[in-house]
């Protein structure tokens, strides 16, 4: 992993988010742009689920894991369709919010090829 901006001699700790995940320039401009905070990103990353997608690891949080955490009384709702793209390595590449995870789901394509993602459930 890449070591996080130094400003003053000082880790730069907007862009040091989780011990593993190092959220880039890119990504935390578009969470400002697109007002996700940086406690949906957080949530996105413990609590959401997980698909491998043409190279990059995406984080989603949908209807399922609401549903799920709302039985052991977490409320997520606010979360709800924010994902995640992170590179291999850790970076947090990208952020932003869409309803709609159907084009991540296992087996889902646009192209016929079946297997193009793979959820898991991050933990």
């Amino acid at each position: 992993m890449h070591s996080p901006p130094k400003q003053n001699g000082r880790p730069n700790q907007r862009h040091e988010f989780m011990a593993g995940f190092h959220l880039t320039a890119h990504a935390h401009h578009r969470m400002r742009a697109r007002g996700v905070s940086q406690t949906a990103l957080q949530a996105v990353l413990i609590y959401g689920r997980m698909a491998y997608v043409r190279g990059a690891e995406v984080y989603a949080i949908g209807r399922k894991e609401v549903r799920r955490y709302a039985r052991e009384g977490m409320d997520l709702s606010r979360f709800n369709g924010v994902q995640v793209v992170c590179a291999p390595d850790g970076r947090i590449l990208t952020v932003y919010r869409g309803r709609h995870l159907k084009g991540l789901r296992s087996g889902a394509s646009r192209h016929g090829n079946a297997a193009t993602s793979t959820w898991r459930r991050a933990a």
